[in-house]
């Protein structure tokens, strides 16, 4: 993608927050995904250096910076460079 992009779906799966790609695509179009503090649907949706992602990590709700595209699904260490963590809060009750 342009201008240092990344597909979200691909971004998540690179910073080993999901298992498989679809896993993280089928979370985003379920509406679980926030981009700067706005609803995401679309899998393909292009983030950049700067962009804050929040999605659901068990009972939480994790906030994390993207500081990178990535360009593989590398080991935890080489992931983690990808973002900086910004917290978790617990996820509201449905």
């Amino acid at each position: 993608m342009e201008g240092g992009g990344q597909r979200l779906d691909k971004w998540l799966f690179f910073c080993r927050f999901f298992k498989s790609r679809s896993l993280a695509a089928n979370v985003v179009e379920g509406g679980g995904v926030r981009l700067n503090g706005h609803a995401v649907t679309k899998p393909a949706h292009a983030i950049r250096p700067g962009d804050r992602v929040t999605f659901p990590a068990g009972p939480y709700l994790r906030t994390v910076e993207m500081l990178a595209p990535g360009g593989r699904r590398g080991p935890a260490p080489e992931a983690q460079g990808l973002y900086r963590d910004l917290g978790r809060e617990r996820a509201p009750e449905a």
